[in-house]
């Protein structure tokens, strides 16, 4: 036998009171007396009511569904914020729907459009490679849903972010190469237009400054945030008669295509070429030899992305100040780069 759902209209029918009157003694309006918010709440809990949630997102004009854009749920990096976005949403009783951009701008202002035109009650978002702009970011914030940028964020919009601190874990990777004796160092950088790839690059840039070993415009190369594009331009630097004696990379997937390439090129790492990257430490592990690493904390990001936001959706104002939060990055040493270690 199917369950019938005890609604409003029987708990008003049992107490001899309006729908109305049930409506906002639940809600804890001060137009009902306590006595009735009292009999009405113990009648409800006795017989298990629980709300209509379309009924309740009319209610409060919330459908207690945030939205999560990203470039690429295979990146191991955003699958792991995610966790970290649904770990939080799920705790305070919202649902999550995910849009992937595919780095692509004309996807990711589909994904706009179509949140605008649903019952979203916000956005967490790490902006395309490819973005155009921001303005599509702006109106959705203008109609009233609030968006909180990680990872990749637009320093032209007013709102919450939460990022790594990208200069730092590119300085230090870039040091330690300096440090294994590396002096030739080369750095595959992302996109030209997405701040982590700015940030890295002057974070590379200052490490190089600080050592005094001269910047080489030619072992600076931009690629696509893929494996094919570390792959492709990790030939053109070893084609180089001046060619590199270290590489950072600046993403997982570009680090997997500069340790593919030396292999198939027959380099050694780390005797011929000490390598290091942004890269998740369990894939890192996984390559022969292992990657040393500039490991992010993902999931953390995620989660306080994700809180931000909700503070957003539930507050009954704008804040005073949107924060910038910068979390830290990590080096995790392994075989491909410690020179010092292979030499003993």
């Amino acid at each position: 036998m199917k369950k019938t759902s005890v609604t409003i209209k029987e708990i008003a029918r049992l107490l001899g009171v309006s729908k109305s009157t049930v409506s906002r003694a639940l809600r804890d309006s001060t137009e009902i007396s306590e006595e009735t918010k009292k009999r009405v709440v113990d009648l409800a809990e006795s017989l298990r009511y629980t709300p209509n949630p379309i009924a309740l997102s009319l209610l409060k004009n919330q459908s207690q569904t945030i939205a999560v854009l990203v470039p690429d749920i295979d990146n191991r990096f955003y699958s792991s914020t995610i966790g970290g976005i649904e770990d939080i949403a799920y705790s305070r009783g919202y649902h999550t729907m995910i849009y992937q951009s595919h780095e692509s701008y004309e996807r990711e202002l589909a994904a706009t459009r179509h949140i605008s035109q649903r019952r979203i009650d916000g956005l967490v978002v790490a902006i395309s490679s490819q973005s155009e702009g921001h303005d599509h970011f702006i109106e959705l914030q203008e109609q009233g849903i609030p968006v909180v940028f990680f990872d990749r964020v637009s320093d032209s919009m007013q709102t919450h972010k939460v990022r790594v601190d990208d200069y730092k874990g590119a300085f230090e990777a870039t040091e330690h190469l300096i440090m294994q004796g590396c002096e030739r160092i080369a750095h595959i950088a992302g996109p030209k237009n997405v701040s982590i790839s700015t940030n890295r690059l002057e974070g590379y840039k200052d490490a190089l400054k600080q050592y005094n070993i001269p910047f080489q415009e030619e072992w600076v190369l931009h690629s696509e945030i893929t494996q094919g594009g570390g792959t492709e331009r990790t030939y053109q630097l070893m084609a180089l008669r001046n060619r590199p004696d270290g590489i950072f990379a600046a993403s997982e997937r570009i680090t997997m295509g500069v340790h593919w390439a030396l292999r198939q090129l027959g380099y050694r790492m780390p005797d011929d070429v000490a390598v290091i990257g942004f890269c998740d430490l369990a894939m890192s592990t996984l390559l022969e030899p292992p990657v040393s690493a500039v490991t992010q904390p993902s999931f953390e990001m995620g989660q306080q992305a994700t809180s931000l936001l909700l503070d957003l959706i539930e507050s009954k104002s704008t804040p005073a100040a949107y924060e910038t939060r910068v979390l830290l990055s990590n080096l995790v040493f392994q075989k491909s780069s410690l020179k010092q270690l292979a030499g003993n």
